[in-house]
Order: C-alpha cells, then structure tokens, then sequence
C-alpha cells in the first residue's frame, strides 16, 4: 500500500464527517414552514412510522419480558425482586427504549429512506426536479428529516410501553407479584424529568442522527444498484455507531 492510499484511507472518513455536516447545515438553512411542508413532512412520519411500528412493538415487547425474567431472578438471589419494576422503568426510559428504538428505526425505516432517494438518484429525478426549478432538498430532503425527528420520539414512547407491558406480564400474571407493589415501586423511584425527560431527550437527538445519516447516505449514494445497497448497508452502520457514541456523550452530560 502506498503512502498517497494509506493516507486518502485515513482522511476519507474525516472527509465524509465533514461532508455530512455541512449538508445538514444546508438542508436546515433552507428549511421552511408552509402548509405542503408540512402535509408532505405528516406524509412521511406516518409512513415511516407505520413501517416501523409492528418491529419496534414486538421488540419491546420481548425486550421487557427477558429483562424482567433476568432482573427478577437475579434481585430474588438479595431478597429485593419488589425492585424489577424500579430496575427496568430506569433502563427502559433512560438508556434502552431510545437506542433500541433508533436502531431498529434505522434498520427498517432508514434504509428504505436511502433506497428511495438512491433510487431517485439512479433514476434522474433529483436532475429532473432541478431543471423544472424545483429544489430537491426542500422537496426530498427536509420534510424526511424532519420527520424522522418526529417519528424516533413517538415509536420509542411505544416502544417503553409495549416493553413494560411485557414486564406487567412476566412480574404479574406470570409470578404472581403485588400490582400496587409492582406499580407504586415504579412511580416512586422513577423520576419524570430526569429519567423520563432524558429519554425523550435522547430520543429526539437519535431521531434527527438517523434521519439525517438516512438522507445523507441516499442522497450521495452511486446512481448504480450496487451503490444504493452499498449505501443502505452504510446508513445502518453508521446509525448505530453514532447513536451508541451520542448516547454516552447525553448520558455523560445529564448525570
């Protein structure tokens, strides 16, 4: 390998950070407030969302059984198992109701996201809406982003639901724990504001990364079959990396 490779191997990632940002910077200076923005950015969180919906409830559903089986069983080993609702209100709002949430709406959502507009890049009508005057990014880009940064919050308040109700199901029906213990454990030691809060917080902040990643990679993919996949591989991955650093960087600052 060759110094100029290794070299153009080290600053490409730099390069494609940067390039990230200052499309996002573009598609946020242009932003505007008019009744087909909106209906087109509605349009968007309603298909997104609804795309994603039956993934992120089944997954929440399943993730509160097994941690409410795993945190039960290990707190009965310390005499403490009236503290699984405590336990798993804390990881649920805080940390794994939004990261989960982001990374599963970005394997569903956020790939189809990017195949589209690779799709309409492959397809010339990026090309198209220019000539006829037609911005893309106002028309393409922004009502996608934003919504994203609406849909993120409401499929992970889903997401917490589905899982407690999970947990309702294993703790209550399954071993017989008190409901008023279960709940008023709950409501005493979970805060609304700084756990609740936070993953709201978090849940918006994830939103607009996947949303933006998702847009960012569709609208610089390769106007080729093996580019759009290239680049819906890509906006996967790099979803989950961002969301897993931003999640510490928040948890960091919040604490």
């Amino acid at each position: 390998m060759t110094r100029s490779s290794l070299t153009h191997r080290l600053t490409q990632p730099v390069y494609r950070i940067g390039e990230a940002g200052i499309f996002l910077v573009q598609a946020l200076a242009g932003m505007k407030c008019t009744l087909f923005h909106m209906g087109e950015t509605l349009r968007q969180v309603y298909y997104i969302g609804a795309r994603s919906l039956v993934i992120i409830m089944m997954s929440g559903f399943f993730v509160g059984l097994v941690m409410t089986l795993q945190t039960y069983d290990t707190l009965n080993r310390f005499g403490a198992g009236d503290a699984v609702s405590t336990v798993l209100g804390l990881s649920l709002f805080k940390e794994l109701g939004p990261v989960l949430t982001a990374i599963l709406f970005a394997g569903q959502a956020g790939t189809s996201i990017t195949a589209e507009i690779g799709l309409m890049k492959a397809t010339e009508q990026l090309d198209a809406l220019d000539m006829m005057g037609i911005d893309p990014i106002e028309r393409i880009v922004q009502p996608r982003l934003l919504a994203g940064l609406v849909a993120v919050p409401i499929l992970t308040l889903i997401f917490n639901f589905m899982a407690l109700l999970g947990g309702v199901v294993f703790a209550i029906f399954m071993m017989g724990m008190d409901s008023n213990i279960f709940w008023g454990n709950l409501q005493n030691n979970v805060g609304l504001w700084e756990d609740f809060g936070s993953g709201v917080v978090k849940s918006m902040c994830f939103g607009l990364i996947a949303s933006w990643l998702a847009v960012y990679f569709g609208w610089t993919a390769k106007p080729t079959g093996e580019g759009v996949a290239l680049a819906t591989t890509q906006t996967v991955i790099a979803t989950s990396i961002s969301v897993l650093l931003l999640d510490f960087v928040l948890s960091a600052l919040m604490m």
